[in-house]
């Protein structure tokens, strides 16, 4: 089944060009330091917004510092974070998606709980928790997992509901098997796949979600190598360097519509029939 998928996602020329891109994007950010042309922290105001140069690949910003070298850096902050607040989120709602489908006394709380929190739209309820935590890149991602948690486990529940009420399931309760085991062997494994489309669905929302509250403000502060605060800085300059603001932009487009062309072509993989399905209905 790995190997399969493997050679689909190869096969698939978009999906692959994204997978390449998003990793190299990960190697990028992980050995900063050694590709980075310059100190992003750096600044200079002899050299403010200098144009491009062998020094400086895509200029400089209104302190003299590198942009090429606070992108690289930036992925660290941007990129980095959101992972990592995708997959705190994605495990929450595993649990919490699980828990609901198998155990019946937990499922009209859970439910119930989840009803709540997604009658709130997730935006403004990022912009309440950051405004009553304060800024800073900790809390955004905390703001992100408690916005998403209840969306994941609702997603999760209804991915299970295929396979709860199966014949080989209903027999492992019979034989006594334990249900943490039927869990972890059974049912996890048959909605991983869809676990995993949907998280890489959702690490460009989270991206823009951290990127859009940097760029207010409200998020990562400066100095911090940021896409968002980059964005923030740039908008200053418009009228005299409106060149500023296409490399950060540019990055977040080209990830954000990276992941989501990942997605797309991990759904198609996973379910062949979607496309055929979108033809019939239409």
């Amino acid at each position: 089944m790995r190997k399969d998928f493997l050679i689909k996602i190869v096969n698939n020329k978009l999906a692959l060009a994204s997978l390449i891109f998003i990793t190299l994007l990960i190697l990028t950010g992980l050995f900063a330091p050694l590709v980075s042309p310059n100190d992003p922290y750096l600044v200079n105001l002899e050299n403010k917004l200098l144009s491009f140069s062998l020094k400086y690949p895509l200029g400089t910003d209104h302190l003299g510092r590198c942009v090429a070298s606070r992108l690289i850096y930036g992925i660290r902050t941007t990129l980095f974070y959101s992972l990592f607040a995708m997959f705190i989120t994605v495990f929450f709602g595993l649990i919490l998606g699980l828990l609901t489908s198998f155990f019946k006394l937990l499922r009209v709380v859970i439910l119930r709980f989840c009803d709540i929190m997604l009658s709130f739209p997730s935006e403004l309820m990022m912009l309440a928790i950051i405004g009553f935590l304060g800024t800073g890149i900790e809390n955004i991602i905390i703001a992100a997992i408690i916005s998403k948690v209840a969306w994941y486990t609702r997603m999760i529940y209804s991915f299970t509901l295929n396979h709860v009420n199966t014949n080989y399931i209903h027999f492992s309760k019979v034989i006594g098997i334990p249900s943490r085991t039927i869990i972890k062997k059974h049912l996890f494994p048959l909605i991983l796949s869809d676990i995993i489309m949907l998280a890489t669905l959702n690490v460009g929302s989270v991206i823009l979600s951290i990127s859009a509250l940097s760029f207010l403000g409200l998020g990562v502060q400066a100095p911090t190598c940021e896409w968002g605060i980059m964005l923030n800085e740039a908008k200053e300059l418009m009228s005299i360097n409106p060149y500023m603001m296409l490399p950060p932009g540019l990055m977040i487009l080209f990830v954000v519509l990276s992941f989501n062309i990942l997605a797309d072509s991990i759904r198609d993989i996973l379910d062949p029939t979607y496309n055929l399905k979108i033809k019939d209905n239409s």
